[in-house]
């Protein structure tokens, strides 16, 4: 078989780390060293996720200004408008901010773009309506830091607008009322990584401070479950106050009074009871996200701010019934795009596929599987009659946003992260501008070692797989972007048996053995590897509990998997 992915082992820990943790178990230890831990202060501030910084909101620059102007406008019953945007973070910070304004006596009107009739953001006539109906005061979530037209345009309207974003400024700041974000320059808030919801929590909490609790009917803690939502599904990294957030975020969502959300996790087969990071990234954040990416996102805004059973499951079953079509044109999509791509450039350092056909809903999924499938920048999009815009995946190599910013001067508007961005070009400059993309991936990526690296934070035999180790392990969560899942490699097992399972024998279902202990192991979306299997192989997992039919057992859920003796 061959092996196509690189494993890095992370370095063993010092002696001096080794001592200073040694009050938790060995593995634990090699685990926190990995995370940048080396003290135990440090490890026992990580374990209780607490961020070692002050969290006060009023460091973010501008939030003086915007408190007052939003309590000037409570005040007065002004009414307000929370603009978001149409992902899981942009609505669960407008379902945020929308109902803590209303439990603070605001008259409050909620505003999401819709995908295909207005794009990404703020836009003039979205503007425009909000002004005829009476709106003076526009809070943005989760978008705006790189609509300065817009923003002059409101001014020009005589609105007040308050951006508040996470994304990466670009340029002159938009001439807005006040811009929270933690990432613009001078701005002393010490969590540059809030997601947007994170930002709008930020927002709430000020409103509430010097605010005596007993005047209030709202408690802070019950929005903690959107805070979780977004950020996660945002892939906002889950270190600082963004761990801090999620843990409680997380813990709030077990005991849900939110209607929609026991609904939609109902309908998706998950228990919100024991609901974690992973519900919300495989289960409840996909679904939230299809309503926008097919049709309008207000449906998952509604779904999280009713309260009413039969409109809660109602809901539900139509993001679940939209999940179930997003997976099939992406499917379909990405198909399509793998051949526009390759077709006469297979050499070629970054891939790129545009069509009239392509919804652009669902593009950035399609570019996020050929990004996953050929370890190469992605960008797949949606040719318009005079328009194309595209969503962009890249690789850690490959600051895709840095890239689009030497390109500015042929596109109408861009923005992003290192990682994932957006843009919408003339179609006149379409050509000119994949030229341009593919020269600098060219610049950047020629002569590199191409492949996907996965890093393991320690070697163990199987007898060390035990109850004990997961529930230390359990201490780490919550896990994902920026802290990841510990992963375990053990080497030379035998495969005991092996066979395919889902849909197209995607995935791969093991038991194997070290000759004493026997586990099973499940390896998603490795089913191409089944033919070929060795007798005798090497496993990168993750280490989890698997319940079925009300037993629970330990299993590995493998990430990769090559010949025994295969350097790494």
């Amino acid at each position: 078989m061959t092996h196509k992915n690189r494993w890095l082992l992370q370095t063993r820990i010092t002696p001096e780390a080794d001592a200073a943790l040694a009050s938790h178990p060995p593995i634990l230890r090699q685990i926190l060293f990995n995370r940048g831990i080396a003290t135990s202060d440090e490890a026992e501030a990580f374990l209780r996720a607490e961020p070692n910084f002050d969290t006060d909101p009023f460091l973010m620059k501008d939030m003086r200004v915007a408190v007052d102007r939003i309590r000037a406008a409570l005040a007065e019953r002004e009414p307000i408008a929370v603009y978001g945007d149409y992902d899981v973070d942009g609505v669960t910070a407008t379902a945020l901010l929308v109902q803590f304004l209303r439990a603070l006596g605001g008259d409050i009107q909620e505003y999401i773009p819709n995908r295909f009739e207005e794009g990404y953001g703020l836009n003039n006539d979205a503007l425009d309506k909000l002004h005829a109906d009476g709106i003076r005061l526009v809070i943005s979530v989760d978008c705006g830091v790189r609509s300065p037209d817009e923003a002059r345009h409101a001014r020009d309207l005589g609105l007040d607008l308050i951006i508040s974003d996470h994304h990466e400024p670009s340029g002159s700041l938009p001439d807005a009322l006040a811009v929270l974000n933690p990432k613009q320059e001078g701005d002393a808030y010490p969590e540059k990584y809030l997601a947007g919801v994170g930002i709008a929590y930020k927002i709430a909490e000020a409103l509430t401070f010097n605010v005596e609790r007993s005047t209030l009917n709202v408690k802070l803690s019950d929005y903690l479950d959107l805070v979780a939502l977004g950020t996660v599904a945002d892939l906002a990294p889950l270190t600082g106050e963004n761990r801090a957030l999620v843990r409680k975020g997380l813990e709030q969502m077990r005991q849900t009074s939110r209607q929609g959300l026991f609904s939609l996790a109902n309908i998706a087969g998950a228990d919100i009871t024991k609901a974690n990071a992973t519900t919300i990234g495989f289960t409840l954040g996909p679904r939230l996200n299809a309503s926008g990416r097919l049709e309008s996102a207000m449906a998952s805004f509604d779904l999280l701010t009713t309260t009413d059973v039969k409109e809660a499951g109602d809901i539900a079953v139509k993001l679940n019934q939209q999940n179930v079509e997003r997976q099939r044109l992406t499917k379909e999509i990405q198909g399509q795009a793998e051949a526009l791509a390759l077709e006469g450039q297979e050499e070629s350092l970054l891939l790129f596929a545009a069509s009239p056909e392509f919804n652009h809903g669902v593009v950035g999924l399609a570019a996020s599987r050929l990004t996953e499938t050929y370890y190469r920048p992605a960008i797949v999009g949606h040719f318009g009659e005079e328009t194309t815009r595209c969503s962009c995946r890249s690789i850690p190599e490959f600051h895709i946003t840095k890239a689009l910013d030497e390109c500015a001067d042929l596109l109408i508007r861009h923005g992003g992260h290192a990682a994932a961005a957006g843009f919408t070009v003339r179609n006149e400059n379409l050509s000119e501008l994949v030229a341009r993309l593919r020269s600098i991936a060219k610049r950047e990526l020629s002569g590199r070692d191409l492949r996907a690296s996965m890093t393991a934070d320690v070697e163990v035999p199987l007898s060390q797989l035990n109850f004990t180790l997961l529930d230390q392990l359990k201490r780490l969560q919550p896990t994902g972007y920026g802290n990841p899942e510990p992963v375990f490699i053990s080497r030379g097992v035998k495969v005991q048996s092996k066979r395919t399972v889902g849909a197209d024998a995607k995935h791969l279902k093991l038991s194997i053995t070290d000759g004493r202990f026997t586990f099973d192991a499940i390896g998603f979306r490795l089913g191409d590897l089944f033919a070929d299997l060795p007798p005798m192989v090497d496993v990168l997992y993750t280490f989890e509990a698997n319940e079925y039919n009300g037993r629970t057992n330990l299993q590995l859920n493998l990430k990769d998997i090559k010949a025994a003796g295969v350097p790494d």
